[in-house]
């Protein structure tokens, strides 16, 4: 086209000037920029919801803590001694807190279990040994947690108890089905549920006989009436940690979160100062573990160390809250199973046994509520057998790094607690006896555990601090003390 401006003084007709070529627009990037523009709004979960997502691990090791042996034991010290012992419990569940709560923390910040970085740390021999050791008391626990169910079973159907044993480890086995072929928050929920059959069956109990409660307020001052009540409160509290919760916790919230072990960052070259999640970590120093730490993998520098801190300073933090509230559940079952027996049952005879607990809870609180107690007990028996064979498999893998498929476990470590039922052993003398092996292990799994929190080289940052570590220390040494005395009374026919 010609311009009709005036021509050059050269003689040239001016050209217009040819248009710029349109932009190539790419395809897929016009329907990523519409699928954005109407992408619905992802707003985030509130804090309370992704809390409750992080919760769990702590509740299935709680399990642990009402198993059928404490339930013996608790109704025994409330029909002897009243309300006088309810600080024996309190105790107890301080402490145990304290330690499953270093048993999550060390897997949280390593991504291993405590068999898994003791199976490191430990030459062949000591690994064999301390893994025999290990599954004689994962043994002792399944034994006593057969029983248990076995005897509900008794109670509800008439069955006799190898029936009732054999019933409660198949449905153990489906128990673990799911979580071997479906998923690990399903078997969590499945376990969960059967926790709260065991709250509701024990607790139930009070609505008909209520506590006297300013004899229960009284009961929290430390005191005890005669040898007899020692020997009880040293069986109330030495048996409260079980060795086999310790082993497992860790292993289970390396389980139920995706990533796990980030904390590992904190001891890089790049790390600079901060401080845990609480006041009861230590800081730890840059640099505390070079590279090729066996228990604990080399992390990553910069930014991704940084975003790995504050993941695991989340873990830990959302880990109290659940190793609080579990082991507060579990606490409340034990203490309650201890006043309905202080407030129906004081004085009354045969209460040593679980059959002459029910027995009497029955004559004196009715059918309905004896009903009640044996399905607390049956649920009892399935959740704490299930947990149990759960943790001798993880202590097998970490140990001695062969896993052996969880079901085929299960029928294995059946079979000696049916061998000593049909044998026609008395029901409260093996659990009796298997209170005195788990005695044995409890030193051997809450040692370890402390020397490893309270490392620097292993935990970095996330080591324990000064008082958390004495605290423990002085826990650990109570409780061994007591185990010891336990087994002593025991062996020499006093107990």
């Amino acid at each position: 086209m010609l311009d009709d401006s005036p021509i050059p003084a050269n003689g040239s007709p001016r050209l217009d000037p040819a248009p710029a070529p349109a932009p190539e627009t790419d395809g897929a990037d016009a329907v990523a920029r519409i699928a954005r523009a109407h992408a619905p709004v992802v707003r985030p979960a509130p804090p309370r919801h992704r809390l409750l997502a992080l919760l769990g691990p702590a509740f299935v090791a709680a399990v642990a803590y009402v198993d059928p042996g404490n339930v013996a034991a608790n109704i025994t010290a409330g029909a002897r001694y009243g309300y006088s012992l309810v600080w024996v419990l309190v105790l107890a569940n301080t402490m145990a807190v304290l330690i499953q709560y270093q048993s999550a923390k060390l897997g949280i910040v390593t991504g291993r279990s405590l068999p898994e970085v003791l199976g490191d740390r430990l030459g062949r021999r000591s690994r064999l040994a301390f893994w025999a050791q290990a599954e004689l008391v994962a043994a002792a626990t399944d034994l006593a947690e057969v029983i248990g169910g076995a005897i509900a079973l008794h109670l509800l159907l008439g069955l006799p108890l190898l029936t009732g044993g054999c019933l409660i480890g198949a449905v153990s086995m489906l128990l673990l089905a799911l979580q071997e072929r479906r998923s690990q928050r399903t078997f969590e929920g499945v376990v969960v549920g059967l926790l709260v059959v065991v709250t509701i069956g024990f607790v139930g109990g009070l609505v008909v006989a209520p506590p006297d409660w300013s004899a229960t307020a009284a009961g929290l001052i430390p005191r005890l009436r005669d040898s007899g009540g020692l020997l009880v409160a040293a069986s109330m509290l030495g048996a409260t940690v079980m060795p086999h919760a310790i082993y497992l916790h860790s292993s289970l919230v390396r389980d139920h979160h995706d990533e796990v072990g980030e904390g590992h960052a904190s001891r890089t070259a790049d790390d600079g100062p901060g401080g845990p999640a609480d006041s009861t970590e230590s800081t730890g120093s840059a640099g505390a573990t070079g590279p090729g730490d066996p228990a604990v993998p080399d992390g990553p520098t910069g930014p991704r160390a940084g975003d790995g801190r504050a993941r695991t300073a989340r873990l830990i933090r959302a880990t109290r809250v659940d190793v609080v509230w579990a082991l507060a559940v579990a606490g409340a079952v034990n203490i309650a199973l201890l006043l309905l027996a202080a407030s129906a049952l004081s004085g009354a005879e045969g209460t040593d046994t679980i059959e002459g607990a029910h027995a009497a809870i029955t004559a004196s609180l009715g059918p309905a509520v004896g009903v009640i107690f044996a399905i607390g007990l049956l649920a009892s028996g399935l959740a704490s057998t299930s947990v149990g064979a759960y943790a001798g498999s993880e202590i097998m893998a970490g140990l001695l790094h062969v896993r052996v498929p969880l079901l085929l476990r299960r029928a294995v470590t059946l079979i000696p607690a049916l061998v000593i039922i049909g044998v026609g052993a008395e029901p409260t003398w093996a659990l009796v006896l298997s209170q005195v092996v788990l005695s044995f292990g409890i030193p051997l799994a809450i040692v370890p555990l402390m020397r490893a929190t309270g490392s620097e080289a292993l935990m970095g940052r996330w080591r324990d601090g000064a008082p958390l570590r004495w605290t423990a220390r002085a826990s650990a040494a109570l409780i061994i003390a007591l185990n010891v005395a336990l087994v002593w009374l025991t062996l020499t026919g006093r107990a």
